[in-house]
């Protein structure tokens, strides 16, 4: 249960930037966690972690724009997980990770980078088979705290162009070693177009994920 209310409190931290009309959304999100942790098995030991990896984000944009192309730019995350223990195969692991993400932009006229940071907070159900590999799917919520335009060595804030709120979902691959030691491949498919205004088309994101992490204690 102690997990459950961890989780808790590190969303409520970020309350101040969710969006009013997510709240039923993420009040279930919460009850998941919650409930999932309290109904752990007896004797199973809950593991916190902490993560990082390479990102190779993009926007997906359309309409496309004759001359104009969107290519992947290399970030990073950090962070830190819990795995709660549901059955001899199965956890739900949930994670609060900051993604640096965005995308290259080339055009006929000028090229730059969009650099947008968010703190990301996926919720995943995981299989893990005898052999230590493991696959792993969920939801994912994510909050923007910055968002800047590159072009020629001028950098402007563009925080306001973009929606604050990114809902996505998540699906991966790993193998985790008998020392705790872990690594995956996950892909962030974006399913809310970030553009405020209308006028300008959908964006989305797109996130390749290759990280690493480590589990501290022993778990059943």
């Amino acid at each position: 249960m102690f997990a459950g209310i961890l989780f808790f409190k590190i969303i409520y931290y970020f309350r101040c930037i969710i969006n009013p009309n997510l709240k039923k959304q993420m009040k279930k999100l919460l009850l998941l966690a919650i409930l999932a942790s309290a109904t752990t098995l007896a004797g199973a030991q809950i593991q916190f972690g902490a993560k990082a990896g390479l990102n190779l984000a993009s926007l997906h944009v359309s309409p496309s724009q004759d001359g104009t192309s969107f290519k992947m730019t290399p970030n990073f995350n950090v962070g830190g997980l819990v795995s709660i223990p549901l059955a001899s195969s199965f956890s739900l692991q949930p994670e609060v990770v900051y993604s640096g993400q965005g995308t290259k932009v080339s055009s006929p006229d000028e090229s730059g980078t969009y650099n947008l940071g968010f703190i990301n907070v996926p919720v995943l159900l995981k299989y893990k088979t005898a052999s230590g590999f493991f696959a792993e799917l969920g939801p994912q919520v994510g909050f923007l705290l910055s968002a800047k335009a590159k072009s020629a060595g001028t950098s402007v804030d563009v925080k306001d162009a973009f929606k604050s709120t990114d809902f996505s979902g998540v699906l991966g691959i790993g193998y985790m070693s008998p020392l705790n030691i872990g690594a995956d491949v996950r892909y962030n498919l974006g399913f809310t177009n970030l553009a405020k205004s209308s006028g300008d088309g959908s964006a989305k994101n797109g996130v390749i994920q290759i990280g690493v992490f480590y589990l501290f204690g022993h778990g059943k």
